[in-house]
């Protein structure tokens, strides 16, 4: 791959680690037309990005190859969090209520 799309492969890799995307989505957003730029195929080809069959469709997720060359070009994703329950206390404020 060239050396001019590898920021780009990393961003379009970083966008998805940091939660699945809908194929359409990454579609719109990646793909050209433009024989030279390649980025949504690059990062396919490379194994950096799969397809997968999800609810309503078809998503776009990260791969194990993917996460590495991440953290190899110093962008290591974010976990997407996701909101504690309400019912549910959280472990800090039981420990700090024991304790108290």
């Amino acid at each position: 791959m060239s050396n001019i799309l590898d920021p780009l492969v990393l961003d379009l890799v970083e966008w998805v680690a940091k939660q699945p995307r809908p194929y359409a989505e990454v579609l719109d957003a990646w793909r050209t037309s433009c024989p030279r730029l390649t980025v949504w195929e690059d990062a396919v080809d490379r194994g950096l990005v799969k397809r997968k069959p999800a609810e309503g469709g078809m998503i776009v997720v990260v791969t194990a190859p993917g996460l590495r060359f991440l953290r190899e070009h110093g962008r290591v994703p974010l976990p997407v969090l996701t909101p504690v329950s309400s019912t549910r206390e959280p472990e800090a404020a039981k420990r700090a209520r024991r304790a108290g």
